[in-house]
């Protein structure tokens, strides 16, 4: 009889743990709630659904969110697999065609003779080797079941960018172009703003009426994902500094930069929409159209999805968690995904990439598998099981997470190329060395 796995939560890590595990040749029974249970922000039923953003940051190798990408390519990750497949133009950017992406990976997993999805709520954990990959918006029963043995959670405040149609756009007040010029100039719009309409539009956006946080709880964030309204209350400036920044995006024909600029990210390859970059809000909704109007270009603009901010929870993975993932209280336990204090699309793959192998290989009595943390996947996760936890706060990808190089190089440039270079050479070094050990099994 062939050993079996129950992956709870049908999201990035959960799907990627799945696949990794089911092609070991292990029976994964993967629970999703939707579309019994919804969640604030899901809206359909797919496995995988992006909620957020449609972009898994940067292809470029010679930075830590591209070097992710490129090792979980090595390694035989579905969704980076997928997301490459469903790649729209983004400059240097891997971003998707959402729902294409999800349709795709659900039916990969549905497809899959090992794998057996079920639709349905879980509250309590079933018996024997289980990954819980419930993301940061585990229902509230199983989250009070978890926190019997897992302790309070910690939390923060998280928010979703609104999403307008292309047929709504003013395009004679807009222009295509990336940053720098690098990419696809189909990409990205832009729109300029003058230094009146940049004082207007931040004005607006500090009287804006907002949804109120939760009664008697501290608002934390993610600064990566920071509501733009929260940006606009720490300066005039702060928004041409991010969201706004207008470095690099010449207006087409003059060759100056504008004093400001919004940029508008496509959503589907089929170019019928659009997302605004860097716009994650707590605006009511009737608040957002009014502020977002105001953006030359976008007067008219049809809101086909508005921003939405909502709570993500997460466990203290340094105090609960080995380097495996596994719950050091109960080792037929592993948890993957943002619940860990990951953050980011692929990083959250990352770590269902490391459970889902990792809980096969348990049931399969081998090693566990775990790399280096000279490699993005060794570093990702030696931060969330080996940090402070006093202060333990969710972390992307970054050089700062990796262990020095032996000689220390000060150019950030050079030293960034051999961090990534080392990582290379470790990861190829591990992962042989495993093969060779599976082969004489």
């Amino acid at each position: 009889m062939k050993q079996r796995l129950t992956i709870i939560g049908g999201g990035l890590a959960g799907c990627e743990a799945a696949w990794q595990a089911a092609e070991s040749g292990i029976e994964v029974d993967l629970f999703e709630m939707r579309p019994a249970v919804l969640t604030g922000v899901h809206k359909t039923d797919l496995l995988a659904e992006l909620v957020c953003s449609n972009s898994l940051g940067t292809n470029n190798p010679l930075k830590t969110p591209g070097l992710l990408k490129e090792e979980l390519r090595k390694l035989g990750s579905l969704l980076i697999k997928t997301a490459d497949f469903c790649a729209v133009p983004a400059g240097q950017a891997l971003a998707v065609n959402r729902e294409e992406f999800s349709k795709k990976v659900t039916d990969c997993i549905s497809r899959h003779p090992c794998i057996h999805l079920i639709r349905k709520e879980v509250r309590e954990l079933p018996e024997g080797v289980c990954i819980v990959a419930t993301g940061p918006l585990t229902s509230p029963d199983f989250a009070a079941f978890l926190k019997t043995f897992c302790g309070d959670y910690l939390y923060y405040y998280d928010a979703v960018s609104p999403i307008v149609t292309r047929e709504s756009l003013d395009f004679s007040k807009l222009y295509h172009g990336c940053r720098y010029g690098r990419g696809d100039d189909k990409a990205y719009l832009n729109s300029p703003l003058t230094k009146e309409e940049y004082c207007s539009f931040v004005a607006a956006v500090r009287s804006s009426e907002r949804v109120p946080y939760a009664p008697h709880e501290p608002p934390k964030f993610f600064e990566g994902c920071m509501p733009i309204e929260e940006k606009a209350d720490r300066g005039f400036d702060t928004l041409r500094f991010g969201a706004l920044k207008p470095v690099g995006l010449p207006v087409s024909g003059t060759g100056r930069e504008p004093y400001a600029a919004v940029q508008l990210r496509l959503e589907n390859k089929e170019e019928t929409m659009y997302n605004l970059v860097g716009f994650q809000t707590r605006m009511k909704r009737g608040e957002q159209e009014r502020v977002f109007r105001m953006i030359p270009g976008l007067e008219q603009a049809e809101f086909v999805r508005y921003g939405v901010m909502h709570r993500n929870l997460f466990i203290s993975a340094p105090v609960l968690l080995y380097p495996t993932l596994q719950l050091r209280a109960i080792p037929t336990l592993f948890f993957a995904g943002q619940i860990t204090g990951v953050e980011g699309y692929v990083e959250d793959i990352a770590s269902g990439f490391l459970a889902g192998v990792n809980a096969a290989r348990f049931l399969l009595g081998r090693e566990m598998f775990s790399p280096p943390s000279t490699t993005g996947i060794g570093s990702l996760i030696h931060y969330i099981t080996h940090a402070n936890p006093r202060d333990f706060q969710p972390m992307n990808i970054n050089f700062s997470l990796f262990p020095p190089l032996a000689v220390p190089v000060r150019d950030k440039v050079l030293r960034q190329k051999q961090l990534v270079e080392r990582a290379a050479r470790d990861l190829e070094k591990y992962t042989s060395q495993v093969r060779k050990e599976a082969a004489a099994l």
